[in-house]
């Protein structure tokens, strides 16, 4: 059972926000890192169903432009394509040890990773959830053999040195 938490700050976490002795910066820090918590805790309570790569799509968008030093997707996007994939794939083998190692409950937890990174790369890449939904309805109830099949032969030509 998920609790229903407030949504509103209390006033010790406003005060805390804006508390003297804090520069400009710390305290804007502090405001972002408060609004994402409500966030968290609205997001807390919708239920978990297939809508939550869609909402996740969008946190992760929303936080594109906004300060890497309060937003771990921010500092990801920040990084750029390269780095973005590599901790995709890092989490990519993560849940592939999980797997063969018959841990289930780990592998939960490495899926999560695993499709959070994707959406992330997925942002850095301008690639929608819709896009991604629409090619899967258009191979949904075609043979996984017909389809790979029916795809165009890529060939990788080599660099002139």
């Amino acid at each position: 059972m998920i609790k229903k938490v407030s949504t509103k700050p209390s006033a010790k976490t406003a005060s805390k926000a804006t508390g003297k002795g804090q520069s400009k910066k710390a305290a804007s820090a502090k405001q972002a890192e408060t609004k994402a918590e409500i966030v968290q805790d609205d997001l807390l309570n919708e239920p978990a169903d297939k809508t939550v790569l869609d909402r996740l799509y969008d946190v992760v968008l929303s936080r594109k432009d906004t300060d890497p030093s309060v937003s771990h997707s921010a500092r990801l996007l920040s990084r750029g394509t390269y780095k973005i994939a590599q901790k995709f794939g890092e989490e990519a083998v993560e849940c592939l040890i999980e797997a063969v190692a018959g841990r289930k409950d780990l592998l939960v937890g490495e899926s999560a990773d695993v499709l959070y990174h994707l959406v992330v790369l997925w942002v850095d890449a301008g690639v929608t959830p819709e896009e991604v939904w629409a090619e899967l309805r258009r191979r949904e109830g075609v043979s996984g053999i017909a389809e790979k099949a029916a795809r165009p032969k890529e060939t990788f030509a080599k660099k002139d040195k």
